[in-house]
């Protein structure tokens, strides 16, 4: 049986190409993610040949992401089953992308009954239409930015480095004083893992090849966001962080760090900016984007 382990900074050399053949847009399937969010989602890793093997064990019992890169599918299916089979369940796999169902479907005919997992559908948008906010439906997005136009002129836009991390992490953890104090006794556990996932995100961005921008205004960090390449087309937006009384903030961040992917990487059409996690403001503000690609997930359970 293989041996699974907490993910470390060491295996993205092997992982990344094995996350890369695999050809997957959805969050779960960029490296980043399972590193960042290990500890808040327990997660561990293991390498078979050239599959990349995933164990997510939480509130709703062990399950598997579904075998990431190349090769022969069924040796990969088999040492999870190995393993689900030592924590006494069937074998369950989450966050499966279409094209992963049909394969399933394919090689393992009515072996695995189906649900969707609306909550974990990721929203993708059109790299253009975020940085350039054209169109009716994005107007009251203008507006918003107009809005902040007129509070902040001398705002502007700058990369995150080493020298600005410090302003980040001050903003972090003043936007969760906010949650905090918004959501009283709630939600607590989930900020605090939140908080360290983008403290370690701040502290290894060279490390991780992550991708920032920062928002500053008088001299003030306002907002910022961080991401990071699942594949050549798509960028994934880990963390957005931005003082919600101000209006424009998060709009402003938002194409702001479009039109730097879009400038810095010419080849890439998605900006996955993830799931709502079925929380309704989240949802809504996900939608108000009108995406422009619904990445569908699905759990398969074996029969």
């Amino acid at each position: 049986m293989h041996t699974f382990r907490s993910p470390e900074l060491s295996d993205r050399q092997w992982a990344v190409p094995l996350l890369a053949a695999e050809g997957c847009l959805g969050c779960e399937y960029n490296f980043n993610n399972m590193y960042l969010w290990s500890r808040a989602y327990p997660q561990k890793i293991a390498r078979l040949g050239d599959r990349l093997l995933a164990q997510i064990r939480g509130r709703l019992g062990t399950s598997y992401l579904y075998p990431a890169g190349s090769g022969p599918l069924a040796p990969a299916l088999d040492a999870l089953r190995e393993d689900a089979a030592a924590h006494g369940v069937p074998l369950t796999l989450i966050c499966l992308a279409p094209q992963q169902r049909q394969r399933l479907e394919e090689e393992f005919p009515g072996r695995f009954s189906w649900q969707s997992d609306r909550d974990g559908w990721d929203y993708l948008y059109d790299v253009n239409r975020l940085a350039d906010l054209g169109g009716k439906k994005l107007h009251a997005k203008r507006n918003h930015i107009h809005r902040f136009d007129d509070q902040f002129p001398d705002w502007s836009f700058e990369p995150i480095t080493p020298d600005n991390v410090p302003e980040c992490l001050d903003l972090e953890r003043a936007w969760a004083a906010r949650r905090r104090q918004d959501e009283p006794g709630g939600g607590e556990g989930s900020l605090s893992e939140e908080t360290v996932a983008v403290i370690e995100a701040l502290y290894q961005m060279q490390t991780l090849s992550l991708e920032g921008g920062l928002i500053r205004a008088g001299g003030k960090p306002l907002a910022f966001s961080l991401g990071s390449l699942t594949t050549p087309e798509c960028f994934d937006v880990h963390f957005e962080k931005a003082d919600g009384s101000i209006q424009g903030a998060y709009a402003v961040i938002n194409r702001e760090m479009a039109r730097m992917v879009r400038d810095r990487h010419p080849q890439v059409r998605w900006l996955n900016r993830e799931d709502d996690l079925g929380l309704e403001g989240l949802r809504k503000a996900k939608l108000s984007y009108y995406p422009d690609l619904m990445l569908e997930k699905y759990t398969a359970r074996e029969v």
